[in-house]
Formats: C-alpha cells, sequence, structure tokens
C-alpha cells in the first residue's frame, strides 16, 4: 500500500428495501442502524489503513443522490465537537454521515408511492467525483497537487433495491465510463435477489459481487472482501461470483431477456425485433 487508495461508497437508501429487511420474519433480520454501525466501522478501516486515503460516501435515495461524506471537501458545519477519547477522522465520518442519512430521512416523509432510487445518479457522481481527483487542479481544496500521487479508485455499492430495467442503459454507460477510468465497482448485496446489471458492472470492472449469505455478519464480508485496494488483491485470494448473469434488458420494451437480436452498432435498438417477433 505504497500508494494512496480512494474509495467511493455508494449506499442504497430505500426506506421500503430496509423496512422489509429488518422484518423478524427474515432468517437473518438486518435493520438500517445495525447496517450503519458495522458500515461505520468498515469506513474508519478504510481511513486506518493509511493516511493519505481518501474516502467519498453518497446515498441512493427515492428520486435522487445525495453527498453523504467527503474527505477532501469539508464544509464549515462538518466539524464535531472536540472529544479527547475519540480520533478526530472517525468521529468526523460517524457524525457526519449519519446526520445526513437522517436529514435525507426526513425530508422523504411518507409516500404514497415511493419512486425508484438513484442508483445510476449515485454512481455517476462517484465517477465524476474519482475523475476530479486523479486530475487533481490547483482550485480543488484538500486535493495534493503532486502528481506523482496516484489514487488507486474504487467504487462499492451497498445494494438492496430489485434491478430497475428501464436504468439498463444509463448503468451501462456508467460502466464503459468506468472502465475507460479503470475504476473497479464492488457490489454487496445485502439484501433482496441478485441484480443482472450490478453482476454485470462488478464483472466488467474487475470487481468482486457478493450476496450476503449471514447479514448478521456484513462486516465481516465488508472487511474481507472489499477493504483490500485493487494493486493488493492480487495476491489475496478475495471471493468473486461463480456465475454472471449476461442478460440485457430491450431497447423498446424495457424487459430483462434471455434472447433477442443485438445491433452490432448500438448494442440495444434491435431488441425491438425479439419482442416484434414474441407479440406476434
Amino acid at each position: 500500500m505504497e500508494k494512496a487508495s480512494h474509495l467511493s461508497v455508494i449506499v442504497d437508501l430505500s426506506p421500503t428495501q430496509w423496512h422489509l429487511s429488518a422484518q423478524t420474519s427474515n432468517q437473518y433480520p438486518l435493520s438500517i442502524e445495525t447496517f450503519l454501525s458495522q458500515l461505520l466501522a468498515f469506513l474508519n478501516a478504510h481511513i486506518a489503513s493509511k493516511h493519505e486515503n481518501s474516502l467519498v460516501v453518497f446515498g441512493a435515495l427515492p428520486g435522487k443522490s445525495v453527498l453523504l461524506y467527503s474527505s477532501t471537501e469539508l464544509l464549515s458545519d462538518d466539524a464535531p465537537s472536540l472529544d479527547a477519547n475519540s480520533y478526530l477522522p472517525f468521529k468526523l465520518v460517524d457524525s457526519t454521515v449519519v446526520q445526513r442519512i437522517m436529514n435525507e430521512f426526513d425530508a422523504i416523509g411518507e409516500l404514497e408511492e415511493e419512486p425508484p432510487c438513484a442508483l445510476v445518479g449515485a454512481v455517476t457522481k462517484a465517477l465524476c467525483y474519482i475523475n476530479r481527483i486523479t486530475h487533481p487542479s490547483s482550485t480543488m481544496p484538500g486535493v495534493a497537487e503532486d502528481p506523482s500521487i496516484v489514487h488507486d479508485p474504487r467504487i462499492l455499492i451497498l445494494s438492496v433495491s430489485p434491478d430497475l430495467s428501464s436504468s439498463y442503459i444509463p448503468i451501462m454507460n456508467a460502466i464503459f465510463s468506468a472502465q475507460k477510468l479503470k475504476v473497479t465497482i464492488d457490489v454487496c448485496k445485502v439484501y433482496g435477489p441478485d441484480t443482472v446489471f450490478l453482476q454485470q458492472a462488478a464483472h466488467l470492472t474487475n470487481g468482486s459481487y457478493i450476496y450476503l449469505e449471514r447479514r448478521d455478519a456484513l462486516l465481516q464480508y465488508l472487511i474481507m472482501s472489499f477493504l483490500s485496494p485493487t494493486s493488493i488483491r492480487k495476491i489475496l485470494a478475495v471471493p468473486k461470483q461463480d456465475k454472471i448473469d449476461f442478460r440485457a434488458a430491450c431497447f423498446c420494451h424495457k424487459n430483462i431477456v434471455d434472447i433477442g437480436f443485438v445491433c452490432s452498432v448500438c448494442l440495444s435498438s434491435t431488441h425491438y425485433l425479439y419482442c416484434f417477433v414474441t407479440k406476434f
């Protein structure tokens, strides 16, 4: 770990899915409070791994994505009260992330129909943020101007929501952008069925896709699978998915199909032929 490592964490904050995850009828119920306590321990471990490591946390909320924490752009109201019994960077992450999530949940209120979480928007913001820190300018505060400092960028997605077929094209565009930026996308499926699109995102960017079999051991999964940067994983046996679902969504009806006609140029337009044939 000679070089600094950057980690962008995207947290799926769907109130409905987290309510279902906390149900006692589940074999391993996991509430949002327990999840956050284990996630914060993981974030602190990343910060403690190397002093120069950078961290940013995005929240994917219903209909929007927000920045929850950034280690390079601290606002004046982010400074916590001094406490001699706590390490200031740890306390800063914990207090900022929790407070902003609570504020966002309070702003949502009660919705008659919950819109889908803006996961693609959060991934796009994370890629833009990574592009900024890997090409720092003199006007960006908190980022070293030394071009010899190379970050090891990666994105970790903590998902609880199912696939949204209408987001297939946007998520694939984000995957192609991550490939060009050489950004690794890791996925931890905390709750719900496997997601086809996120499996492909992890596979195409040489990341890891982990489906939690024991959600009560979330912190152990995070530490063992996602703490090490990509440069260290070459000598570690990091678990990856055994099989990848390569199904795509048709361009016209947004349905996930097993067999279809794909245009060699745009990769999507002739999905309409498959739907047309199956309809008639």
